[in-house]
Order: structure tokens, then sequence, then C-alpha cells
């Protein structure tokens, strides 16, 4: 055939194809590609998950099936598929990932109080990870962090004050952890039923909360109770309420078996009880502490096979590859387990739309624009502000803007450091506390700034030319505290003796001896900002300022956040997640993990701040508190109701607390639990009723050997301003209206 009719020929036919389809297209209300159009069943999004599942594992080699299982999962281009990496942090906006919004640190997200804007905070995160998985995908950019499987959240019990990475936490209570994770989780996940936005995580399970430095090789070990009481509901939570799409195993050993190793954690506890049904991720390179730390197998060959067959599916870290093709060859495993793992963690990938058609992804088309958008910041300004605690106020604050002048000194007011914690992103919006507080002073007052001293050590010099001159400012503002160099993760905090951990509760002495300095023969305001990530001793520091302000790490808006705090633009409202003990003297050892004389629920020491403190620029009362039955059966629900009045000169928000005391039945059962919380706004003059509703399962009491009963007695409910211990009334918190009801089988 001439060449001239072979291409008519083939126009011809391809014309004609052509038209056929667009018929088709135009008269089937099914636009989608058919199963003749995809080269392999699995990318068909037609076919359903499983299907398509079964037929990529059927198409994968031993040595393929291992690499996918891996964390930088290596692309299989014969295929079509990419390779991807699941290691992605976003533990208060998306971290290590290029400019994004920066979120404060989870503790400040915990000194909220506020599930519901955790949930905002969450959507937010999701959004600009959506808009930069996309942006980087186009340029085939598969590195670690552009991915959209996020190993986040941390919800493990933030039990003593030393963990350096209590920070990433929500705190020491585990209701108020549970109510933030499942939020965040929610939020992070979003809402589609047919797609992941991105996959959170729970982590570290389980009872994991330091030591640091032995966290390789440390044995945690715990009661039934406090697992079931303290340790698990978090995690419980995040799985039956959120549907989280994975768990994080811990480092550590818990009651003797490694927590990436353990069948009864992984596969009885998380995923028979609970029905956990997403994947389970090693802890990074966890799984060579199996040999090479609590020493419980001895090659690398029986550790990948001991995780595997324990339930895990993705290894963080370099032991599947090679050894758990080895241990195949040896037996120790068989091919089948590793597609049922393997099976498992794919399904991840296809929820996340990652082998489908890009026009079907509801979230494809969120644009980059959201990345740290002005939205974004002032929602990040927000949360900085409702997290900031106010933990004394002489009458200082909140300060008038035409104060005359104003000197700030102290090693962390111009620390770009102290704002963004660990696991942090970076942005172009940053605001130091000195920013904040410079674009608050009016003109023609003047406002001055010397560092004055070291964070951690005394200053070289010993000619001090910052102290004489600041007090002859109308007002000091001295921002000390601590910074993510001091606390931190294994080898994050690069100034800790202890490998992150605080195990010296007490701030830098030459901090205290600057504030003495500062206060001698002055009698002007001096205000303590105190950054920080975990409670610390701020007794002396209580003595000697007239106010004392907890910014936490507060995220690229903390400095404006502080400023608005400090002269007024917004009435404080953060409450503590964790309680502030007066030493470390008053705690149990740091490796010790059952609960009696920890947080506030078991601790009976006088502490210096309790859990749920925070002062406001006005004044509140608790009044007329009902509950609608004060006689109930066991498994029945009641509800309880207060007036709150705001009874002060300033708008306010008010946390209101509910705690709740069961009956002593020998389980040693804690003092009080918080069992709801709730927002209020209030005018000058305005009161609200709140109400909270009181559960079966918030009636609770877990025996010595872990079982969950409702008791018959009686049940005392206390609602106030703070957790209801004398300490909060001698630092100035409302009085508790208190009710009870009784419990009868």
């Amino acid at each position: 055939m001439p060449e001239t009719m072979r291409k008519y020929v083939n126009f011809a036919a391809k014309s004609f194809i052509a038209i056929f389809l667009f018929m088709v297209g135009c008269t089937s209300p099914k636009t989608e590609k058919t199963t003749m159009e995809y080269d392999f069943p699995f990318q068909n999004p037609e076919l359903s998950t499983d299907e398509r599942i079964d037929d990529l594992i059927s198409r994968l080699t031993l040595e393929e099936k291992v690499s996918q299982m891996m964390h930088e999962s290596p692309e299989i281009e014969r295929l079509g598929i990419p390779a991807y990496n699941w290691w992605n942090e976003c533990l208060h906006g998306v971290a290590r990932a290029g400019s994004a919004t920066v979120f404060p640190q989870a503790i400040g997200m915990g000194a909220t109080f506020d599930d519901q804007l955790i949930n905002r905070v969450s959507t937010a995160i999701s959004d600009e990870a959506r808009a930069m998985y996309h942006a980087a995908a186009r340029l085939d950019n598969r590195v670690r962090y552009a991915g959209l499987t996020f190993w986040t959240p941390n919800v493990n019990i933030f039990r003593d004050p030393r963990w350096g990475r209590g920070m990433e936490t929500y705190g020491e209570d585990p209701y108020l952890m549970s109510k933030m994770g499942v939020s965040f989780v929610k939020g992070l996940q979003g809402d589609d039923p047919n797609y992941l936005k991105a996959a959170a995580c729970g982590k570290h399970f389980v009872v994991h909360s330091g030591p640091e430095a032995l966290r390789h090789e440390f044995n945690a070990v715990s009661n039934q109770k406090d697992m079931n009481e303290t340790y698990f509901p978090a995690f419980k939570a995040l799985v039956q309420e959120a549907e989280v799409e994975a768990i994080m195993c811990a480092y550590n050993r818990t009651n003797g078996d490694p927590c990436c190793g353990s069948d009864v954690l992984l596969n009885q506890i998380l995923r028979d009880q609970w029905g956990f049904e997403g994947h389970i991720v090693s802890d990074c390179w966890g799984i060579i502490d199996f040999y090479d730390g609590h020493n419980v197998v001895e090659t690398p060959e029986e550790a990948a096979a001991m995780a595997v067959r324990s339930g895990v599916n993705l290894n963080c870290g370099s032991t599947f590859d090679p050894h758990l093709l080895e241990a195949v060859q040896m037996g120790l495993i068989t091919e089948e387990e590793i597609d049922e793992r393997l099976a498992t963690l794919l399904r991840t990938r296809f929820k996340l739309g990652l082998f489908d058609p890009y026009e079907r992804n509801p979230y494809a088309e969120i644009s980059t624009d959201v990345i740290n958008s002005e939205a974004h910041q002032k929602l990040a300004r927000e949360v900085a502000q409702k997290s900031i605690v106010v933990l004394k106020n002489d009458q200082v604050l909140p300060l008038a803007k035409d104060t005359r002048s104003v000197f700030v000194l102290g090693p962390n007011a111009n620390n770009v450091e102290v704002l963004i914690g660990n696991y942090y992103g970076v942005s172009p919006n940053m605001s130091t506390i000195l920013e904040g507080l410079a674009s608050k002073v009016a003109p023609g007052c003047m406002i001055q700034y010397k560092k004055g001293f070291m964070l951690d050590r005394p200053n070289i010099n010993p000619i001090d030319w910052t102290s004489p001159d600041a007090k002859q400012a109308d007002v000091s503002i001295m921002v000390m505290g601590i910074s993510p160099m001091i606390e931190g993760e294994e080898g994050e905090a690069i100034a800790s003796p202890h490998k992150g951990d605080r195990l010296d509760y007490n701030l830098p002495p030459n901090q205290i001896e600057f504030l003495k300095r500062m206060r001698e023969d002055n009698d002007k305001p001096i205000i303590a900002v105190i950054t920080g990530g975990s409670p610390m001793n701020l007794k002396e520091v209580h003595e000697i300022a007239d106010a004392v302000v907890l910014a936490w790490y507060p995220g690229e808006q903390g400095g404006n956040a502080v400023a608005d705090i400090i002269f007024g633009d917004v009435n404080p409202s953060g409450r503590l997640p964790i309680t502030f003990p007066e030493s470390i003297d008053q705690l149990p050892p740091f490796d010790d993990y059952d609960m009696p004389g920890r947080t506030y629920r078991y601790m009976s020491a006088k502490p210096m701040y309790p859990f749920g403190y925070g002062l406001s620029y006005t004044d509140f009362r608790y009044e007329d508190v009902t509950i609608n039955s004060n006689e109930l059966q066991a498994g029945e629900t009641t509800e309880v109701n207060v007036t709150v009045k705001n009874i002060g000169r300033y708008d306010g928000e008010e946390v209101v607390q509910l705690y709740l005391t069961l009956p002593d039945k020998g389980y040693q059962n804690p003092l009080y639990s918080l069992k709801g919380f709730k927002r209020v706004a209030l005018q000058p003059g305005e009161s609200k009723e709140v109400s909270f509703t009181l559960t079966p399962d918030l009636m609770e009491s877990v025996t010595m050997e872990g079982e969950f009963v409702i008791e018959q007695g009686e049940y005392l409910v206390k609602v106030g301003g703070s957790s209801p211990h004398e300490r909060s009334l001698e630092l100035g918190m409302p009085g508790f209206e208190e009710t009870q009801f009784t419990v009868s089988k």
C-alpha cells in the first residue's frame, strides 16, 4: 500500500474511533474511563478497592512487595507506580516541607481547651498539605515530607514534666487528650465518603513518655488499671471515634514486649478489641531495637518477622529490606503473611486517591493560594491568643498602649526558635515577641530592647548595661524561660545534657539572678513572659514579677498574640493542660509509670499551678448548678447545668470545666477527673447557662484488673474555671459549684 494511502486509512480509522467514543460519551451518563482503557485493573477506580489491591499484589514480586512496606517506597516503573515516601509531619502545621502556616505547638493547642478550634486548625493544615502535595507531584518531587501520610497527633499522656517531648502532646488528662486528638484527626482526614484528604497517625502506641535516653531499651511497666484508665483512652478514641488511618508503635517495651513486636497490643487490643482497620507503622529504626537494645531476638531477620507477624505493616527504617526477604527464605514468615500486611498498607494509598485519575479526587483542586494564606495566619493568631495562660497579675495587666516607656529584654524576646517548638514548618510571616510588642506601642512612646542575659548560662562579660537602663522605664517586659534547645526529642535538643529531657526542673540560674537584679531598688512593674513546652519551677518568678504570662511555643503569630494579651486587645483565656508541681520532689521517679502521685488526678501534694488554671482580666461567677436526675440506674444518662456570669469590666471567654469524683470502692480511683469542658463568651453583666451531658462511659471506674464498671454509690460533680484544687482558689480563681447524684443497680 502506498505511504499516502496508508496515512489516509490510519487517519480515517482514528477519526471513526474518536466519533464513536464521542457518541458513547454523549449517550451514556458515565464518562469515566472503562476497564479497557487502563493498563492494569488496579488502576480502574470503578472496581472495588479489594479487587484493585488483590490485582496489584498479584503483579508484584516478593522483593517489590517488601520494598512497598518501607517508608521510602521506590518506583515500580513497569506498573506505572511512582515512588512514595510515607514519612511526613504536621504536628502543628505542615513541617519540613517548605513554607507553611506554623500554628502553636500542640501543648499550646491543648491549653485552648477548644476542640472545635483545633478541628479548624487541622482542616487548614490538611488544605495546605493537599496543595503542597499536588504541587510537588507535578514536579515529580517524591522526597521525604512531600506526601500525604502524616505521623501526628502525639497522644501519649504527659505524665511527667521531665519528659522533653511532652510539648508534642495536648497535656496530662486522658479526656482532654481524647477530645483534642479526635478533633485534630477528623479535620486532617476530611469528611469525603470516598477519599482521605490526608492520613493521620496516632503515636506512640503505647505507655511512652520518657526517659528519652533509654527509649530504645526501656521496659515501661504498667498495671491494667492505668493502661485502661490513662494510657489507652486517647488511642481508643482515635480509632473508634475518628477512624484514624494509622497508628505508630513506640520504641520502648511495654510490660515486657517491644511495642512494635507485641501481639497483645497490636493484634489483640488494637485490631481485635477496638476494631482498628488502618495500618501500623514502626517508629523510625525501632525494629533494630529488638536485637540491639531490647535483646528479645538475636538477628535482624527474626526482628523483621516478629514485627510483621505482630501486626506492623510499614517499616520506618531499614530492617525489612533486605531482612524480611531473608526471613521468608529462612522460614520465619510466609509470603502470604506479607501479602496480608501489604494489603492493609496499600489500602491507605488507594483511600488517598494515589492510584486514581487526578480529576476524580475532590481534594486535588485545592489551590496553593491556601498555603500560609491570610485566613490561616489569622487562625494561627487566634489559636495563640487562646492558648496563652496568665499565671499572675497584680493589677498591672493589661498595659495601656500610651505607656510612655517600655523596656523589652531577655534571650527569648527576639528568638524565632521559641515560636516554633519542634516538628515545625517555616513561614515568611514570623512575629517574634519583640516585634509583636513593638507593633502596639503608640507614637511618642518609647520602646527599647536589649537581650541582657544568655538563655542558659552566665554572661561572659560581667558588665551589665541592661538592668540599670531597664529600671528607668515605666514597665519592663522580660521574655525568659526555656527553648527547644533545652527540651525536645532524643537528638533534637542540642543544648540538653539529657537527650532532650529536663531532669532539672528549675529555670537556668542566670535567669533568676537577672530577674532578682531587676527587682532591686525598682518599684516599676515587671512582666515576665515565659516560653516553653512543659512545666518548670516558676516559684521565684511568681514571687518577684508583677505579672507572669505563659506563652508556650506560640507559632508564627506568637509575638502578635502575646502583645494582644499584654495590651488588652484580647482577654486571656488559656488554661493549663498540665499541672505545674512546686518541685520534682513531689513526684514519683521519672521511670515509674504507675499513676498514683502523678497529674492532677492522683497528685495529693500542693502544686504551684493546678491543672485547668488560668487568669482573666474580668471576673466570672458560677451559680445555680442543677442536675436533671439525682438518682440514676447504672447505664442511665444525666445532664448538669450551671449558670456562668461575667461580673467584671471586660468582655471575656471562660473555659467552664466539669469534674467528677467516683465512689471509692478500693480501686484507687482518681481524686477527680475532667469529664467536660466548654468555652463561653460573655460581656460584662451577661450570664449564660452551660450544659453538660454525663453518659455512662463517663461514670465508669476501672478495677485493678482493668475492667470497666459503673459502681453503686455517690458521685460528686464540681463545675468551675479550673480543677477543683484549693490552690486554684488561693491563686484567685472563682469558686466551684457542686452537686451530686447516686447510682444504683
